[in-house]
């Protein structure tokens, strides 16, 4: 078995280092620890813009990466350790999440900190989860990673991870928001993430004796690097990937009331309807075409708004305002 510790708090870089190593290393077993800066990573086959509160996301800079597993959304920050297991597919049976889960527990149990199993994915510590976890199989290869949410931020993540269930209308996963905890607040004495780090690092080694520390070369960060640009920083991975959704939103702006219903497919346009009591110098029918083929993002709706003359359709009214309801 190879330990990793990876050298970046890039959550574009860390995702995309799973997926790298699975070619890197086809046979070898891995341990692999990051840290990410302030980010939301989505379950592969979720609707992102159904996940998160875009505009609060935007706004703190915090970055969006769709995984390559499924599951539900979580928030990462670098108060969150987060873990990634690699071993031959048939190995293990792959539905237990219990065989490398048991590394955490034994650690925090040492603690005095009285956490569990529970479910099928989740730990627990006195009712509330500290970590979720996840799966999937490629290439031969099963990776089972998770997040140990040490002392992260609990009000970013609920704002980060809060979004208005009325706007859309879709057949994708949907993340189980569940009661979460710090475990530092349940430690009786406090732990930085690294010392987390290196404690649990400590129990691999324990029960992997021949276990060795893998630093990444120059050679395997270029070839990250160049899976995040071609994959894992794109709007077409992260947002483009989402699954076909209905949006839905209707607000009250100075030229009157608005109406919006999207229908969009792998993150594009492909239908508007447009309702209201506003008064259009010019079919709203044209504005509606215009709209079609368009991402359903935020910066690609103003670049036309602001490049078609939109007061010909919703009367004396600004970009920002119209950009509202569209998103």
């Amino acid at each position: 078995m190879y330990i990793i510790d990876s050298p970046s708090n890039d959550a574009y870089f860390n995702i995309a280092t799973e997926e790298f190593l699975l070619s890197r290393f086809p046979e070898e077993d891995l341990f692999l620890l990051y840290v990410n800066a302030p980010s939301i990573i989505v379950g592969k086959f979720q609707n992102t813009l159904a996940e998160i509160d875009a505009d609060y996301v935007r706004e703190n800079n915090i970055k969006v990466v769709r995984r390559m597993s499924g599951g539900g959304t979580v928030y990462h920050d670098l108060g969150n350790l987060n873990f990634s297991f690699h071993t031959l597919l048939g190995q293990y049976d792959f539905m237990d999440f219990s065989v490398f889960t048991k590394p955490v527990l034994a650690v925090l149990n040492n603690l005095g900190v009285p956490a569990v199993l529970q479910g099928r994915n989740d730990l627990l510590v006195d009712g509330r989860k500290f970590s979720g976890n996840a799966k999937l199989a490629r290439q031969g290869k099963m990776i089972q990673h998770g997040t140990i949410l040490l002392d992260s931020e609990m009000e970013i993540l609920a704002k980060a991870l809060t979004v208005n269930p009325l706007k859309f209308v879709d057949k994708a996963t949907k993340s189980t928001r569940s009661r979460v905890t710090n475990l530092i607040d349940h430690l009786p004495t406090p732990l930085s993430t690294n010392e987390l780090k290196e404690l649990l690092t400590a129990e691999i080694l324990k029960n992997n004796p021949s276990a060795e520390r893998y630093q990444l070369t120059a050679e395997d960060i270029a070839g990250i690097e160049k899976l995040v640009k071609e994959k894992y920083e794109t709007w077409d991975w992260n947002f483009g990937f989402s699954p076909n959704y209905n949006f839905k939103k209707g607000l009250k702006i100075p030229a009157g009331f608005i109406e919006v219903h999207l229908d969009v497919v792998k993150g594009s346009i492909e239908k508007a309807k447009i309702f209201g009591d506003f008064f259009a110098a010019k079919p709203i029918e044209e504005f509606e075409n215009q709209l079609i083929g368009q991402k359903h993002d935020k910066d690609s709706l103003y670049t036309l708004f602001q490049t078609v003359p939109i007061e010909n359709y919703f009367g004396k009214v600004k970009a920002e305002e119209i950009l509202e309801v569209f998103i």
